[in-house]
């Protein structure tokens, strides 16, 4: 059964925690690594969660970069996951004994951008979409 655009359709079994993903016509494999009791047939929910970041943000960079035609070779971006209490984190406000998820990322340039079109292009990486949506208040829902 062919899905609506834009539905993503995740399924599991009652053993393990392999996960199938169905995007479109794109087919993915989740999984945890075999230290947290999985196959590792497959990136984890945090591993794909800054993939869809990374790539958001890249993307976000290179199309800039080609709409102001600027000579940008390579994006590349590596990110990490992390939980830290808030009283860890000198900008949060929220209670120092809640547990905040930290995302760390760093991006490399390459090509022979002026100091100015690289600040620009660092400014822009963290204006996708998928930044934008994670660093919102997001209202997750059950539907029928």
């Amino acid at each position: 059964m062919a899905e609506a655009e834009g539905v993503v359709v995740v399924r599991g079994g009652a053993q393990g925690f392999v996960q199938e993903i169905s995007a479109g016509r794109h087919r993915l494999t989740a999984d945890e690594p075999v230290a947290a009791g999985g196959t590792d047939r497959g990136p984890s929910p945090y591993d794909l969660l800054l993939a869809a970041l990374g790539s958001c943000m890249s993307m976000t960079i290179a199309l800039y970069a080609r709409t102001k035609q600027w000579p940008l070779e390579t994006v590349v971006i590596r990110l990490s996951h992390s939980r830290i209490y808030a009283r860890d984190c000198a900008d949060c406000v929220v209670r120092d004994d809640t547990m905040l998820d930290r995302i760390d990322t760093k991006v490399e340039l390459s090509g022979a951008l002026t100091a100015e079109q690289h600040s620009k292009l660092m400014e822009v990486a963290h204006k996708c979409p998928v930044h934008r949506t994670l660093k919102s208040e997001i209202e997750i829902r059950e539907v029928s």
